[in-house]
């Protein structure tokens, strides 16, 4: 099951720091994810994110405007994982 991730942001360090997170839980967690880079302003403003750096996982804002820990980063990896899995099962 593969989760959509993506990073919301100009390209400046505090975005580079939640990529580079993102990708630390991904490895650790052994998932598969495809990592995006959002910096069109256009694109970012479809979501509901008041500043930047933001993190959405499966069309899902978790964070905007700060730097998450490993540790929050991997907790919403999992809670999107068990979603999924639940959604599949369901068949909905």
């Amino acid at each position: 099951m593969m989760l959509n991730i993506k990073v919301l942001g100009p390209g400046c360090p505090n975005c580079q720091k939640v990529e580079a997170i993102v990708r630390q839980a991904v490895a650790q967690l052994g998932i598969d994810a495809t990592l995006t880079k959002v910096t069109n302003y256009a694109e970012i403003t479809q979501y509901p994110i008041l500043s930047t750096p933001g993190l959405v996982i499966n069309e899902e804002l978790v964070c905007s405007g700060c730097i998450p820990s490993l540790a929050e980063v991997m907790t919403w990896l999992t809670t999107a994982l068990e979603t999924k899995q639940n959604t599949k099962e369901s068949g909905t």
